[in-house]
């Protein structure tokens, strides 16, 4: 691991070489100068993470030298530490707020100054590690990682470019799986709000009793569970976007209190009689039809027309069989590199088995499929033999729409019922091994059933 590496800047000799020595046998790559002047013609070449500068140099001062670092190194900045006498600390608290995260006076005890040292260097560390998040959002949420090479694909592209940078209430729909909470963390990702939180909730799934203390928050003793207070979603989401999934799920009072929330840029916790300004930009998504919803008198339709500002449209798997080929081999490498394989092609024969199949998970489902052929494959490359057994038996291949006949709409339940089930047996029986490392002994306690079981059931799915 590299040292880490601290600047030291100070027009006396002996003490350059006291902090040397201290630094260096603390663990420190050190670099001393003698003047600001020297340190921001070195500091780009040298890179440090940390530092110390004297705050009364001959020439110019410790606060100009770390303005001048600042300007010279951008986003590689160092954590600055200013050094002072006892007599100028009011000048070392000025530097303070002038950015500096600490200072130290002289003459310093070793054993402080290699403390201070540290949690500059443990800072330094933090801020890189966020920087790197930072880069790593932004990258898996670019409009292009939303993979996709269809003319329907293309449009969503166009679209999140056009509205991300508007701070407008955006309904994503499409099918369960085709990737709308993806949609809305790009269009975050790209908005004037980046910087701000991105709360995400899914509608459905909270229990009616509880949608307007997750939504707007509770004070303490609210009700009967509420020993503290809590912020909810709307708080949690100031100053960013509040992702609202499955808003169609929704009751009709759950429906009257988002629209006042709306509407009012404001809110009241339960139990509260204060009414809190929140700064929220909404984005929401539905499975449903909300205009179908709204002629039904299941959802209400000032609240349509308040969600519905844009909208954008994702298409099922089913509707762009040309974006198969490039989402199996987005995800063969997304996987592969998860979880340290080589990443390996896509026999023509699978593809073919893929293209066939009717997807009514969408991209969800056949990333799935894909992750568990990868962890599966013997050879080298996944092959039709690789491919979960709902696509390659019988009826795999989708006979019914080729013949214009409705494909998966004219399955029966008995039909749909046994296809869920596999697919739910198949996740988690790979989940299993996944966790005890491919052992089956193992993986068949974790799943509360014999080995044998195990073996058979695997043997049944077409996991051998």
């Amino acid at each position: 691991m590299m040292k880490p590496r601290v600047l030291v800047v100070d027009d006396e000799k002996t003490l350059r070489g006291i902090l040397t020595t201290v630094l260096d046998d603390a663990g420190y790559e050190v670099l001393a100068l003698e003047s600001g002047e020297a340190a921001v013609g070195r500091a780009p070449d040298f890179e440090p993470d940390v530092a110390l500068i004297d705050l009364r140099l001959t020439g110019i001062d410790g606060v100009e030298t770390m303005e001048r670092l600042r300007d010279a190194l951008g986003p590689a900045t160092p954590v600055f530490i200013i050094m002072t006498a006892h007599g100028t600390i009011r000048s070392a608290v000025d530097a303070i707020r002038k950015g500096a995260l600490d200072y130290v006076t002289k003459p310093f005890d070793n054993e402080e100054l290699k403390l201070t040292v540290l949690r500059a260097v443990q800072m330094r560390r933090l801020e890189r590690r966020v920087e790197v998040l930072e880069s790593q959002l932004d990258e898996r949420f670019r409009p292009e990682n939303i993979v996709g090479q269809s003319g329907a694909m293309d449009a969503v592209f166009r679209m999140i470019g056009k509205i991300a940078p508007l701070d407008t209430t955006v309904l994503v729909s499409g099918e369960t799986g085709t990737g709308k909470e993806l949609v809305a963390r790009a269009i975050h990702r790209h908005s004037n709000r980046k910087d701000g939180p991105f709360v995400a909730v899914n509608c459905g799934a909270i229990p009616p009793t509880l949608i307007e203390s997750s939504f707007f928050g509770h004070e303490r003793g609210a009700f009967t569970d509420a020993k503290t207070a809590r912020r909810g979603a709307f708080e949690q989401a100031n100053a960013g976007t509040l992702f609202l999934d499955e808003v169609a799920e929704l009751s009709a009072a759950a429906q009257a209190g988002l629209l006042r929330a709306l509407e009012g840029g404001e809110i009241r916790r339960v139990g509260g009689e204060r009414a809190i300004a929140v700064d929220v930009r909404f984005i929401a998504a539905t499975n449903r039809d909300l205009k179908a919803e709204v002629e039904a008198g299941t959802f209400r339709e000032d609240l349509f027309w308040r969600l519905n500002v844009v909208a954008v449209h994702l298409p099922a798997l089913r509707e762009r069989p040309e974006d198969i080929a490039p989402l199996a081999d987005h995800f063969l490498r997304k996987h592969a590199g998860r979880l340290g394989l080589a990443p390996l092609p896509l026999d023509p024969d699978a593809l073919s088995l893929l293209i066939a199949y009717d997807w009514p998970g969408n991209v969800r489902e056949l990333e799935n499929a894909l992750e568990s052929s990868l962890a599966l494959a013997a050879g080298g490359s996944v092959t039709a033999a690789d491919l979960p057994a709902r696509l390659r038996g019988p009826g795999a291949t989708d006979t019914a729409r080729e013949s214009g006949t409705g494909g998966a709409a004219q399955a029966t339940l008995a039909e749909a019922v046994d296809r869920a089930r596999v697919a739910v047996e198949e996740r988690m029986i790979l989940d299993a091994l996944r966790e005890t490392g491919g052992n089956r002994t193992r993986a068949a306690e974790r799943l509360g059933v014999s080995r044998k079981t195990l073996f058979n059931k695997m043997r049944e799915l077409g996991l051998l």
